[in-house]
């Protein structure tokens, strides 16, 4: 793994927005709203179904790469392995509007799960599209049946054969039920494999896990977490192809077997560079697979894709995906023919296989884009509660403080069990609340705790990843308890808050399975919870919150990447930073009151 760069000491999420505007830059039938991080098609026909995809930066060329005829109509680009926020999808939403109805396409990640189900729900409330659905690409067997039962398979490279086709159906002016059932045929017919030499290097970060040199990953996903299995010593090419395609196509795994493959069936296959790997090696790979595939499975690819699809920032390593094509067409009422007529239909999206040249010299069309979906609305007096205006700012000033200070531990847990990008996200949102605070327009100075809120659910709402969709959802429903439960009389009590807190709690039970005891931030949220709700007693509710805290380096992940973490040692014996960083939180908050 290099841990060089040519931008050694830059953040490395500046570089995503200098990165898409030289896509753009290249590329005049692609616009970016560079405020959102969204790409879209200057030529995206309303009449179509509007194809849309993203997640976090780092997989480029993916999903921005593919904008363009026949394949996406518009993306949005979160941090570095974090999904876009909620905000960053409804501005690609809006960028590529549709009669007939949006397709969300994302991979099975929890953050992208939440934040463009979101999106999905407040598209469809808002009345942008008659039709909104959430396609989730399912198409890793690294981890097998009985692990991935709650959170699904992860989503894997092999999906952007799902998005050449639904793109393409899209494109022909196929009907948004049709073009959803093709999406989910494919889907259903694709599985995916990787394998590392190390991990990738994030430019900018320090304390980077690393594999030994005579070690090899089997079940690399593409997040810079750790595989499921390690192999040592190191396999001949041979062995480890052949254990990646057992993996893939063996019947008799019960635990891995997702798709049958029966002679005379038609494939396509994927390779995919992870991104540090050379062109020679990866065409050496791609040969390695094609002839075992024949020699040990009577498997003759009659489509094969080599190249980068979708990266893992400089990750040496790859992936092998298989999609049953025929089988594909039989669950979609379709013919093999047309789903290879799909694939091989033209698009001029960038990162495509054999895009024709275009020249950078036509017009452009402007990028509209109104920032802001979300309007902060008036708030009555009737509904308003107000705290002396210096004690808000205190309290307010002392949790984010807190939470910057503990970044550099929650970005070094996260690198053992996660992406690395809890800390950092934290500290982002943390960063933006004190400069409101500092403002000239300081959101604290009237001293109304509903205005603080609304201002502070803008800022969580640019957070992207997990940890944003559970905050914001919670944040969200917080403010309208609080709103609904005040009258003219009202003034701030234990109880009003309690009573509100309670109720977010249990709105948002119904976005994520995640619940006490799976190693997430709601060990420490439900718990808190409970205890202020019972109590109405806060400093004893934090007290909880500490000791949930502390209690989330014993238990097993079962949400999110690192639930995807093979099994370890003492060296996995850390606290889940998103836990952690809301316990600081709240002890902040506890400490501003003093």
């Amino acid at each position: 793994m290099s841990t060089k760069h040519y931008f050694p000491e830059t953040a490395v999420n500046t570089l995503v927005p200098r990165a898409l505007k030289s896509l753009v830059a290249a590329n005049p039938f692609l616009s970016l709203i560079e405020s959102e991080r969204v790409v879209l098609n200057n030529k995206h026909d309303q009449a179509c179904v509007s194809v849309i995809s993203g997640g976090g930066s780092g997989h480029e060329p993916s999903w921005s790469g593919f904008v363009g005829d026949g394949l996406l109509s518009a993306v949005a680009c979160g941090d570095i392995f974090a999904s876009p926020s909620m905000k960053q999808v409804m501005a690609a939403v809006v960028s590529a509007p549709s009669d007939e109805g949006v397709i969300l396409m994302i991979t099975n990640y929890t953050g992208d799960r939440l934040h463009f189900g979101l999106a999905a729900e407040r598209a469809l409330a808002a009345g942008m599209s008659k039709k909104v659905v959430v396609l989730p690409a399912t198409d890793d067997v690294s981890i097998g049946r009985s692990r991935s039962g709650i959170v699904g398979r992860r989503g894997m490279p092999g999906h952007i054969i799902t998005l050449k086709i639904v793109g393409g159906a899209a494109s022909k002016k196929f009907s948004f039920e049709r073009c959803v059932e093709l999406g989910r045929a494919v889907n259903s017919q694709l599985v995916s494999i990787g394998s590392a030499l190390d991990h990738c290097h994030v430019p900018g970060r320090q304390n980077h896990e690393s594999i030994p040199s005579d070690v090899c990953v089997v079940g690399a996903g593409i997040h810079n977490e750790p595989g499921a299995q390690k192999i040592s010593p190191f396999p001949s090419v041979e062995k480890l192809i052949e254990q990646l395609l057992q993996l893939l196509c063996d019947q008799n795994d019960q635990e891995r077997a997702f798709v049958k493959f029966d002679s005379g069936d038609e494939v396509a296959l994927l390779i995919n560079n992870y991104g540090g790997l050379s062109n020679l090696e990866l065409g050496a790979l791609t040969d390695e697979v094609l002839t075992q595939l024949s020699k040990s499975w009577s498997i003759t690819p009659i489509k094969i894709y080599a190249g980068t699809f979708e990266s893992s920032l400089n990750g040496p390593g790859f992936s092998v995906s298989l999609c049953n094509l025929t089988k594909a067409a039989s669950d979609s009422s379709s013919s093999l023919q047309e789903l290879i007529d799909l694939l091989d239909a033209p698009t001029n999206a960038p990162a495509w296989p054999n895009v024709p040249a275009v020249a950078t010299n036509v017009p452009r069309k402007e990028a509209l884009y109104t920032n802001g979906i979300v309007k902060k609305p008036d708030i009555p007096v009737s509904e308003d509660l107000k705290i002396d205006s210096n004690l808000l700012t205190k309290v307010l000033r002392t949790a984010c403080e807190k939470a910057i200070a503990a970044e550099p531990n929650l970005t070094k847990w996260d690198m053992v069990m996660g992406d690395g990008d809890c800390g950092e996200a934290v500290s982002g949102a943390c960063t933006a609340i004190l400069a409101l605070l500092s403002s000239p327009s300081a959101i604290a100075s009237t001293g109304s705790i509903l205005s603080v809120l609304y201002s502070i659910i803008d800022a969580v709402d640019d957070m992207g990843g997990t940890l944003g969709a559970i905050f914001g959802i919670f944040l969200s429903s917080l403010l309208t308890s609080l709103r609904s439960s005040c009258t003219s009389s009202n003034s701030p009590t234990a109880e009003i808050f309690a009573t509100a807190l309670h109720a977010a709690s249990t709105a948002l039970k119904q976005y994520t399975g995640a619940r006490e005891g799976d190693r997430t931030v709601m060990d420490v949220l439900l718990p808190f919870s409970d205890c202020f709700y019972e109590s109405k007693d806060f400093g004893k509710a934090v007290k909880v919150a500490r000791e949930k805290a502390e209690g989330t380096r014993f238990l097993k992940p079962k949400f999110g990447r690192a639930s995807y973490v093979g099994e370890g040692g003492k060296e996995q014996e850390l606290p889940d930073p998103g836990a952690w960083a809301l316990m600081e939180i709240l002890e902040g908050l506890r400490e501003g009151m003093d």
